[in-house]
């Protein structure tokens, strides 16, 4: 008869996978809720009853032992199904509810999610929605995000995905500044202008202006005017009459309908589709995560892409 798995083996078993996963004790201390001594004993208890050393230990890195490898997928399936019977409970409830943890860039938590954030708590008032805004990409899995909103392609077999509303790159500058140097009417015509361009944080490398151009896409370097590494920097430098620069529709349309910018070489403007919302598998029936993601894909498709007029 074989001998009944015990309360303290499961929880090793399920330190034991995440700390595999993550690499550290303190990361997989946060995912779970509890403190990294904690997991570290879990894990000694699991490797003293199995007598066999899972792990290799330095002061900076968790390796997986050869014997450590061959058991972690087994607890990772282990851990898998318990978060899918928690989800299934979860999700039995009908009304969303609980803590919703959202990730985003800054312009796009700025203009699009934070200004629908009280219509979507009027629609779900027991959702608690912590919006989390940097540049920078975060591990969703280990900061126990639910939902993130990223810009660009992005692969990670670990999480589920969904493509959301293209967006549009488009040129802009102010009107007092088009009135005293002129309005270029190709992109070629562009040398000679003032500028203010884009620098990315993460990189450190200047944004290069993409256009639409006989059918093909090309890109502009221009020379620097003025710098900045934050997209909302450029489009209030813009509206200052700082000169040309390119910004996403969605960012500049405030300033477009006060009158403070004004589209231009809006033929060659590009179409982007490489907005994209993430949430890990352990999320998929979390009703608090599929109100969301409606959302998302409601408002992106409002609030996003540009007006046909904008092209025109």
């Amino acid at each position: 008869m074989k001998e009944q798995i015990g309360l303290d083996r499961l929880t090793g078993l399920i330190a034991f996978a995440r700390a595999g996963s993550m690499g550290s004790y303190s990361a997989a201390a946060r995912s779970l809720g509890v403190s990294p001594s904690a997991v570290s004993k879990s894990v000694s208890r699991l490797e003293q009853r199995l007598r066999v050393a899972l792990f290799t230990r330095t002061t900076r890195s968790l390796t997986l032992t050869p014997e450590g490898r061959e058991l972690h997928e087994r607890a990772l399936r282990l851990l898998r199904e318990a978060e899918e019977i928690e989800q299934a409970a979860i999700s039995a409830r009908a009304e969303p509810s609980g803590s919703l943890r959202v990730a985003a860039s800054l312009p796009i938590g700025l203009h699009v999610i934070a200004p629908v954030l009280p219509a979507f708590r009027r629609r779900h008032p027991k959702v608690a929605v912590d919006l989390r805004l940097s540049d920078h990409l975060v591990d969703i899995v280990e900061h126990g995000i639910d939902v993130a909103v990223r810009i660009g392609d992005l692969p990670d077999s670990r999480l589920l995905s969904r493509r959301l509303a293209p967006h549009r790159l488009c040129a802009f500058a102010s009107p007092a500044y088009l009135a005293a140097r002129g309005t270029p009417r190709h992109p070629h015509e562009l040398s000679g202008h003032d500028t203010v361009n884009l620098r990315y944080q993460s990189t450190g490398q200047a944004f290069r202006w993409p256009f639409r151009v006989g059918g093909r896409e090309l890109e502009i370097a221009p020379p620097p005017g003025i710098v900045v590494d934050a997209s909302e920097a450029v489009v209030v430098a813009l509206a200052a009459g700082g000169g040309i620069g390119i910004s996403a529709w969605f960012i500049a349309a405030p300033y477009v309908a006060r009158g403070e910018l004004v589209p231009i070489l809006a033929e060659f403007a590009v179409e982007r589709h490489n907005i994209t919302a993430l949430w890990p598998e352990s999320r998929r029936a979390n009703p608090a995560v599929r109100a969301f993601l409606d959302l998302l894909q409601e408002t992106f498709r409002d609030r996003v892409t540009a007006p046909a007029t904008a092209a025109d």
